[in-house]
């Protein structure tokens, strides 16, 4: 192990974020292309620096807003982890606190601040990013896997009202892949409090209406909706 010097660090302090979205059918990541350097012309996260007097999530909206023009009314905003491996931004010391954002049907990003441009990427083509933050993907990436067998998150990356198929495919998207219909049916009508019945149904295509739900008051999925069974269970 290296020796440390006993002298206080110098430490600056970004907040990168994670945005996450279904379009198309398809899980998106928002990337933006660095406008200057280090890492110019690079893709990245959307991120930036502590401002004097800022909290930690009031800079995530505003790096929000800066760097993509995007509202963040409507958006789910967790923070993942914090990264302060020494080397890992050339300009200096920096420690970045990475936060998971998720919403619905998000619009095309306008990139503004120090980004050139702003795009959103399908999750299982993202290549090599700036910094660390192929890391910092994976591991919100994996957050937000892991969330979904353990609570009511997948809600939050469909509207305010959807049928199960909607949701159902929310699952098959963030997980990348097949979900079986008739278990994942059984097992959402019969978790209380997952999701409400609207009343209203919704004919999309050729058939039978589907009936309508909303997001309900649980927060938790208990037993959980595991990946490894939910295409398979049988009981």
């Amino acid at each position: 192990m290296a020796a440390v010097s006993r002298r206080h660090a110098r430490l600056y302090v970004t907040v990168d974020l994670v945005i996450l979205t279904i379009r198309e059918e398809g899980l998106h990541v928002l990337l933006v292309e660095r406008g200057k350097e280090p890492y110019q012309g690079q893709l990245a996260l959307p991120g930036g620096f502590l401002r004097e007097g800022e909290n930690l999530p009031d800079a995530a909206r505003r790096e929000l807003a800066e760097e993509t023009g995007l509202d963040d009314a409507r958006l789910h905003l967790e923070q993942v982890a914090t990264y302060g491996e020494p080397g890992r931004d050339p300009r200096d010391h920096v420690v970045t606190v990475a936060y998971l954002a998720i919403a619905p049907r998000l619009p095309v990003p306008i990139a503004g601040s120090d980004a050139r441009h702003a795009r959103w990427e399908p999750v299982d083509r993202v290549d090599r990013l700036a910094f660390d933050h192929n890391d910092i993907f994976a591991d919100a990436l994996e957050r937000a896997r892991s969330k979904l067998e353990h609570s009511t998150l997948a809600t939050v990356f469909c509207a305010e009202t959807f049928t199960i198929g909607e949701l159902r495919r929310v699952y098959e998207a963030v997980w990348g892949g097949p979900v079986d219909a008739r278990n994942f049916n059984r097992k959402v009508t019969g978790t209380d409090g997952f999701v409400v019945p609207t009343g209203e149904t919704r004919r999309s295509v050729p058939g039978r209406p589907a009936a309508l739900y909303r997001a309900g008051p649980a927060k938790t999925l208990y037993p959980p909706m595991l990946r490894t069974n939910i295409g398979m269970d049988t009981d």
